[in-house]
Parts: C-alpha cells; structure tokens; sequence
C-alpha cells in the first residue's frame, strides 16, 4: 500500500446531502430528548382546538384519526391571543367574546372580520352558525365558523336585529312609574279634576263618611 487515500471522490452536491443528514440526526436526538409522553386537552377543552405536539415534532402516527389538531395556524392564532391579552390579565380576556359590547361595538367587530368577505358572497342567507353565536354571546375576535373559510353564507346582522340587551334597556327607558300612569290617567277625565294628594283624599273621605252617617240617620227615621 502507498497509504494514498482510496475513498471514492466527492461528487457535486455530496456536501449539502452530507450537511442535510447532520440536520435531520440533530433534529431526531432533540425530538428524542424533548419528545411529549402524553398529551392532555385542559378541562372543558375541544381537543381539536389544540395543537397535537407530536404532529409539532412530525411524529404523530395517528393522521386524521388524532383527536389533537394537526392545523399549525392555531399557534398563530394562540399568539394573536396572548398579545390581546398580555399586561390586562382577565379583563383583557374579556375583549375577546361581546359578553360586554353594545350593538354598536358587535357591528364595528363584525364588519371588521367580515366585511369584506361578505361583499364578495353571491348568497344573501346568514350563517346559522354565526346567527347561533351571537344570540349565546359566545361570539367574538376569535371566534371560528365551523364550517371554516370556505363557508358559503354570510357573516352579518340580518336587516331590523337588534341585540336583546339593546332591546330590554329600550324597553325599561319606555317604562313608567306608577305616578306617571296616574297623571296620564287623571289628564284623561278632564281639565275639571283635583289631584289626590294627601289633604284631598283626607277631605274626600270626611265627606263620604258624613254621607254615610246622614244616610243611616234617614234611613232610622223612616223606619220610626
């Protein structure tokens, strides 16, 4: 032997494959170290509505049947939220659904969402789903129809809706006291007409207790 090196000469590219498969190994051992065990949704939780770690990692065996979702924007809508909310704690949280908005302020929200979505449907039925989330109030920023972008009805107040809360404070302003509905029906008897008040009704019943007596005393004598 001459001690010449015998290896095969590198051919265009070997380098980059050589490099790739250094990647691929180094992402295998953490995916190994940091791999999850056991995936959990939080009580109450819809599974679908968090992201399946092992799928994260590429190692999810289960496809379709994974009760995890395998939607990698919901970790773009997961930060979304966190920046909504950062620094505000709970009342942060609040803004999200339109447990405290006015119709006002569901209407700017929507047509922010939808607006121009909702321009370019050719159908003019509203969503039922959508119609559902409003009247709950689970409606808000980031609120998702089931049927997903592809939904082919509109996402927009129906022509006259007004919110229920809107509509129970219209019907309290059109409420009136009981002081009220006994002026309005005192004004109907006439111009001619003594209010009650405390002196006029203690006159008043003088009066008919006088007549009552006088009636008794006449009805006495007559039977004399």
């Amino acid at each position: 032997s001459s001690g010449i090196n015998a290896e095969w000469p590198l051919r265009p590219g070997d380098d980059k494959k050589k490099a790739q498969d250094l990647k691929k190994s180094q992402k295998d051992e953490l995916n190994l170290l940091f791999r999850p065990t056991q995936q959990i949704a939080g009580s109450g939780a819809d599974p679908k509505s968090v992201l399946c770690a092992f799928f994260v990692q590429g190692t999810c065996q289960k496809g379709n049947k994974c009760k995890f979702s395998h939607d990698l924007t919901l970790a773009n809508k997961s930060a979304k939220r966190s920046l909504y909310t950062d620094g505000e704690g709970e009342e942060g949280a609040k803004k999200e659904g339109m447990n405290d908005w006015d119709q006002s302020k569901l209407e700017e929200v929507i047509n922010e969402r939808h607006g121009e979505k909702n321009q370019r449907q050719t159908s003019s039925q509203v969503c039922k789903h959508f119609l559902k989330a409003v009247e709950k109030n689970i409606y808000g920023w980031f609120w998702d129809c089931p049927n997903g972008d592809k939904c082919l009805y509109k996402h927009a107040l129906p022509p006259g809706f007004i919110l229920k809360r809107d509509d129970v404070k219209e019907d309290k302003k059109d409420e009136l006291t009981l002081e009220q509905l006994i002026d309005i029906q005192r004004k109907k008897l006439g111009p001619n007409t003594t209010k009650v008040t405390f002196e006029t009704f203690t006159v008043w019943k003088t009066k008919k207790i006088k007549e009552k007596k006088d009636k008794l005393i006449e009805a006495t004598k007559k039977k004399k």
